[in-house]
């Protein structure tokens, strides 16, 4: 890392090697932290995971989202810390330890982006680059206070950066304000296809709001609680249990064609949390896949029927706060099932979801998001910067 401190053990300890980039640009003056699943010139790259890093040579050449923040003036300050193969949801690595949550120290930070919204959500960076497979940009971005983006599927390139789940991998950007937010989001998601319009057509997802209890509900109400909205159920026959299931099955055909070999060829100790969903994963039989596919299908044309070009989900980002770090098994071994069906939506559509701060739940921050229509993105985030205004107004 290239920061004299860091206080929060955002950052992978690499000997610093300086990242050129533009003296000008829109993010001139900001900085930048990348988690260690893109290729950064000069740097190892390694995912989390002790062998992968010890396989890894210097790389010569930098992942293409990476180079877009550059060219635009971000000042690069680091790699920053992942769960092991970016498979977990919790932020905490057992082999390079956990970064802190400085918006509630006694919490996980969320993962498996953590050391990029850590590095941020302590100041040490302006700008967070990870990635979102199963919410690893949304999650940590509700646990930790940020606003952050995990964008329409496909539209921030993920050359240079290793694969989880293929399907479901998106790049992910993190900020502490809209602003910055968008400025970075202008950079690497380019135009947008579909522009909301000024006062887009809101929905309330009443079977998503069903799944959180009542201090979470109140946090929601206090936020859009009195914007005029229709209601909507999202959830495909069969409820979030089913589109869970679905997503459980096809992220894990994903991983099976990507780090399953590799898992099996190196031999690598599996740790708590990786050694079920390897185990899941090699399980799949030919075709097993089939039948979720179809569900995803279908329920993607369901939510762009429900969408449009104008309309936006309300939608919770997960069920509750932070757990504490401290929490006994039982809640590190359920928190994920139950924040699953909420992630999975945006996961299964391929939509783009923007979270933003909105209060706390037990004394630590619990976000709220918005859901809008394939290539809404950039528009979807200036809408964020509305309600967040309009609230605070």
């Amino acid at each position: 890392m290239l920061l004299e401190h860091d206080p929060v053990h955002a950052f992978m300890p690499y000997p610093p090697v300086a990242v050129a980039s533009s003296p000008e640009g829109p993010l001139a003056g900001l900085t930048l932290a990348v988690k260690d699943l893109f290729d950064v010139a000069g740097y190892r790259t390694g995912c989390g995971c002790p062998m992968k890093l010890a396989e890894s040579e210097v790389k010569t050449a930098t992942a293409p989202a990476v180079q877009k923040l550059l060219d635009a003036g971000a000042r690069f300050v680091g790699k920053t810390h992942t769960d092991e193969l970016a498979w977990s949801l919790y932020g905490m690595n057992v082999h390079f330890g956990t970064p802190i949550n400085a918006a509630a120290p006694d919490r996980i930070p969320g993962g498996s982006s953590s050391g990029s919204a850590a590095a941020v959500a302590a100041g040490l960076a302006d700008i967070g680059l990870g990635t979102d497979t199963g919410g690893s940009v949304r999650a940590p971005s509700s646990f930790c206070g940020l606003w952050g983006l995990r964008p329409t599927h496909a539209r921030i390139p993920l050359e240079g950066c290793m694969d989880l789940a293929a399907s479901f991998d998106t790049g992910g950007l993190f900020a502490r304000d809209a602003k910055t937010l968008g400025e970075a989001g202008a950079v690497v998601l380019g135009e947008d296809r579909i522009a909301l319009p000024e006062i887009p057509r809101l929905i309330r997802p009443v079977d998503m709001l069903a799944r959180l209890g009542e201090e979470q509900k109140a946090v929601y109400d206090s936020v859009f609680g009195d914007l005029s909205v229709q209601e909507a159920n999202i959830y495909p026959a069969g409820g979030a249990d089913t589109l869970y299931e679905a997503y459980r099955i096809l992220q894990a055909n994903d991983a099976k064609h990507s780090v399953v070999p590799w898992i099996e060829k190196s031999g690598m100790p599996l740790a708590r949390g990786i050694d079920g969903r390897f185990e899941h994963a090699r399980s799949l039989q030919p075709g097993e896949a089939e039948e979720p596919n179809k569900l995803r299908v279908a329920f993607r044309e369901k939510m762009d029927d429900l969408l449009g070009t104008d309309g936006v989900l309300l939608a919770p980002v997960v069920h509750d706060a932070p757990f504490r770090l401290d929490a006994p098994q039982e809640i590190f071994d359920g928190f994920r099932h139950l924040a699953m069906p909420l992630l999975c939506v945006a996961g299964m559509t391929g939509l783009p979801q923007l979270v933003l701060p909105a209060g706390k739940v037990d004394g630590a921050p619990y976000g709220l998001s918005i859901i809008g229509p394939r290539g809404s993105d950039r528009s979807l985030i200036g809408l964020a910067a509305r309600l967040a205004g309009h609230q605070h107004g």
